[in-house]
């Protein structure tokens, strides 16, 4: 069966696969990514990788950690915090990058990381960035990089992929930040929810690879876990660009895996070359969920907000509004590289930055703002009045100087603008390009000059059905069972959120046994649901199960009444880490829930239907009222959380 270009990368990063197994959307695999990163929460994950019983990391070279996040923090407290994980990480033969060097993801991208073709990991919802440059990056959590750590490995459920077609060309003065701030707001209803997206269409080769990173990485707001572009020439070029600065540059900078001859590890001839040979792509009839086309041509220049991404205005018509801002802000891993910097200096050169407003900049790395420097950017923003900041995130995530407070209006080329994360809950946060965000910061208004052709936005969204295939029998491990059977309880809820199935009064009660757990479970969403279960139920619940925090005890304190396993519509995938990493299993099936749904009814919120159902792991499907349901295959890397109790016991057996 034809495999789309995130099925290649997940199998080619899959262990312990049987010789036969073709990995399709909704498999489970254990997967050994070529990188992992933690930043600022590597000192979390520490604890999490010693009470684990681990004493050193599985693959050293495997392992990145960054100082990225709270670098204006010089207390005491976060100096020792810094030295504590830079200790480790040096002990360890970890890759370390301190305080200074710059986020992350920019980073990961840098120094070859984040290579094409490969699979790469990290405790960040904003690893998307990666597939800007053809890599497959997906967040995790914090307990995965604890496993990873100490395995090399974890799990992974191969997302259902979503095309998006990008056809012509943007008009001038139109950015890749104006087009994923119109997908994030034409696109609003989650119709990417929990998907990988694969760019693909004449238009991609029209786009700088610093717009396809700012694409990808804004990818997590549009509500995907990954986004992806083709590799191509544009891809290359940058490659030996980036490899032919390196070689002038130096190792500075390179850790534990520089090669004896010095040469990059990653970055040079040779890789690069093999990667020509072997460049990955999707099969031509490969499967996908959606499939959405886009009129580059159509696009102009946007600003999402306040307060959120599904809120989208076209430039010329909020500057009538009249907005007044207070602050803006050129930052953060989306959009503060090289040519960022330029776009706004070349707007602020020779003016200043309007009266009672404060322009904030800072560079993505240190290279970036050498680089800026050396281009006289950076000074030029500085003339005009910006605020320079160190290379890092900062007011990006409510840290560090320039905070918005109560009452104020920013505006923002960073990739979130959720009420409070810039600072105030009272303020109003807007994004937009870098050019954008200068000129707005000399005109004191959200404003822009631009006279390109203002038309609607076309684009269109295809919904695919897909044809069940012939499946192959699943492989049963020892004491994890071919088939359960028990009686379904429907909670019809949709976006049934973490809030509603463990109420957030008992989240920090450290000392809440499971059979507490057990009977506070689903208070907020019906007090009478603990009293209508029994032991061995199965719950089915409705679609996006379990949004919200992201607390585990939700998924724990099912577990501990004695529900067998939830189907429902679809999960929200930290819900869904959560349980499993808990030993708690959860299925999709969407065709059963609908029909649940027409059956039962919105009535009632805890349903004891009195249909039993067999659930057939080995043959993948779900046998209810008379009916069969397909379900994806609950391969190997599953089971044996199910049966060990959790990842931190696969861990320790594995250790």
């Amino acid at each position: 069966m034809p495999q789309t270009l995130i099925e290649k990368m997940a199998q080619k990063f899959a262990v312990g696969l049987e010789d036969n197994h073709e990995v399709h959307s909704g498999d489970y695999l254990s997967i050994k990514p070529a990188y992992i990163m933690t930043h600022d929460n590597t000192g979390a994950v520490i604890p999490k990788f010693k009470g684990i019983g681990a004493a050193k990391l599985a693959y050293p070279w495997q392992v990145v950690n960054t100082l990225d996040h709270n670098v204006q923090d010089k207390s005491e407290k976060n100096l020792e915090k810094y030295k504590k994980i830079e200790e480790f990480s040096k002990s360890h033969g970890a890759d370390f990058y301190p305080a200074g060097r710059g986020i992350g993801h920019q980073i990961m991208c840098e120094e070859g990381y984040a290579f094409p073709g490969t699979m790469v990991v990290a405790s960040d919802s904003h690893s998307n960035m990666y597939g800007g440059l053809g890599c497959l990056g997906t967040p995790i959590v914090r307990t995965d990089a604890a496993a990873i750590w100490a395995t090399g490995r974890t799990w992974h459920q191969v997302l259902p992929s979503a095309k998006v077609e990008l056809k012509g060309r943007l008009q001038k003065g139109v950015t890749g930040k104006d087009l994923i701030i119109a997908l994030c707001g034409f696109f609003k209803n989650d119709e990417v929810l929990n998907h990988a997206i694969e760019f693909t269409g004449e238009g991609v080769k029209s786009l700088t690879i610093d717009e396809r990173l700012t694409i990808a990485n804004m990818t997590t707001e549009w509500g995907a876990l990954a986004g992806v572009f083709p590799i191509d020439e544009v891809t290359i070029k940058w490659l030996k660009e980036r490899a032919e600065f390196i070689s002038k540059r130096g190792l500075a900078g390179v850790n534990s895996d520089a090669s004896s001859n010095g040469k990059h590890p990653r970055l040079n001839e040779e890789t690069i070359s093999q990667l020509e040979k072997n460049i990955p792509t999707a099969d031509k009839d490969a499967f996908y969920a959606k499939e959405i086309t886009v009129d580059l041509a159509t696009i102009q220049p946007y600003v999402s907000g306040p307060n959120t991404v599904k809120i989208m205005s076209a430039v010329k018509d909020i500057k009538e509004q009249e907005v007044k801002i207070n602050k803006a802000y050129l930052v953060s891993c989306v959009n503060s590289r090289t040519s960022d910097l330029a776009e706004a200096a070349n707007i602020v050169r020779g003016k200043k930055v309007a009266e009672g407003v404060k322009f904030y900049v800072a560079a993505a790395s240190n290279e970036v703002q050498a680089e800026s420097e050396k281009r006289g950017d950076w000074q030029a923003l500085l003339e005009a009045g910006a605020i320079p900041l160190p290379p890092g995130c900062g007011p990006c995530i409510g840290l560090g100087t320039g905070l918005l407070e109560d009452g104020e209006i920013g505006i923002s080329a960073t990739n979130r603008n959720f009420k409070g994360r810039m600072g105030s809950a009272n303020a109003k946060a807007y994004l937009a390009s870098p050019a954008v965000v200068a000129y707005s910061a000399l005109s004191g208004k959200i404003d822009f000059d631009w006279n390109g052709n203002s038309t609607e936005i076309s684009a269109e969204i295809k919904i695919n059905k897909k044809i069940d295939s012939e499946k192959y029998a699943v492989k049963i491990i020892n004491d994890f069972p071919e088939k359960i059977t028990g009686e379904l309880i429907f909670c019809h809820q949709d976006n049934l959120n973490t809030d509603g199935i463990y109420p957030g009064k008992y989240t920090y009660v450290d000392d809440i046994t499971p059979e507490q757990q057990a009977q506070v479970v689903m208070e907020n969403y019906d007090p009478e649901f603990v009293k209508i279960v029994t032991k061995g139920d199965i719950l089915a619940g409705g679609f996006n199960f379990g949004t919200g925090s992201s607390r585990e005890q939700a998924a724990t304190a099912l577990k501990y009444r004695g529900i067998s396993l939830v189907v429902a519509g679809s999960f929200n995938e930290t819900y869904k880490r959560n349980a499993l990493n808990n030993g708690f299993l959860l299925i999709e099936c969407p065709e059963l829930i609908n029909e649940l749904k027409e059956k039962f009814g919105a009535e009632k919120l805890t349903v004891k239907t009195n249909l039993q159902a067999e659930i057939n792991f080995k043959n993948s499907f779900i046998e209810a009222d008379g009916k069969k349901y397909s379900i994806s295959s609950v391969g190997e890397a599953a089971q044996e959380l199910i049966v060990l109790g959790g990842l931190e016991n696969w861990v320790k057996k594995n250790l």
